[in-house]
C-alpha cells in the first residue's frame, strides 16, 4: 500500500459481486480541525475551532474570548496540555491581575474533565454520530451545528459536571 493512501475493504448493497471485495481508497491528508472547548456550571458551552494545530497563543485567544463573553472573573480548570503551560499563557494570566485564575486537573485523572468526558463525548457520539463529510469545510460547519444543538441542552451540559463527580449546588 502506498503511503498517504488509505484503503478500506467493505461490502456493497444489495450483494457484492461474487469473489470480489469492494475496496475504497482515499488519499490521506493532514487536514484537521483542532478544538478547544469549555463549559460552565450554568450550562453554557464555549469553543475555539481552528483548521491548524493549537498552540499557546490560541489558549490566550480562548481565555480572552471567555473574559469577554463569560464574565469579569474566571476560574478555568483545564488539563495539563503543553499549550496551557506556555510562558506566554502564564504572562497573560498575570497581566489580568486576578481576573483569570487557572487550575490544572491532575494528569492521572482525565475522567475529572467534564468537557472531555461529557461534552466532547456527547458531540462525537451523539450529535455527530455516523457523520460523513465531503471535506474539512463541511466538517467545520457540522461541528458548529452540533455545538449549537448542545448549547440548547444546558441540563445536559450541567450533567457533565455531575458525571465528572462534581457536586453542583443550586442557588
Amino acid at each position: 500500500m502506498n503511503r498517504g493512501l488509505i484503503c478500506c475493504r467493505g461490502w456493497s448493497e444489495p450483494t457484492p459481486p461474487e469473489a470480489q471485495t469492494p475496496v475504497i481508497c482515499e488519499k490521506l491528508t493532514r487536514d484537521h480541525l483542532s478544538v478547544m472547548g469549555g463549559m460552565t456550571l450554568e450550562g453554557k458551552v464555549y469553543t475555539l475551532v481552528r483548521q491548524e494545530s493549537l498552540n499557546g497563543l490560541h489558549s490566550i485567544e480562548f481565555l480572552t474570548h471567555l473574559l469577554r463573553v463569560a464574565g469579569k472573573r474566571l476560574l478555568v480548570v483545564w488539563d495539563g496540555s503543553p499549550i496551557h503551560r506556555r510562558a506566554a499563557v502564564k504572562e497573560f494570566v498575570t497581566q489580568t491581575k486576578g481576573k483569570v485564575w487557572l487550575e490544572a486537573l491532575p494528569g492521572y485523572a482525565p475522567d475529572l474533565n467534564p468537557w472531555d468526558e461529557g461534552g466532547w463525548h456527547h458531540l462525537k457520539n451523539v450529535e455527530m454520530r455516523n457523520l460523513v463529510c465531503r471535506d474539512l469545510e463541511e466538517l467545520h460547519q457540522e461541528f458548529h451545528l452540533a455545538v449549537g444543538r448542545l448549547r440548547q441542552k444546558p441540563h445536559l451540559v450541567r450533567s457533565c459536571f455531575a458525571q465528572a463527580g462534581l457536586k453542583i449546588q443550586s442557588g
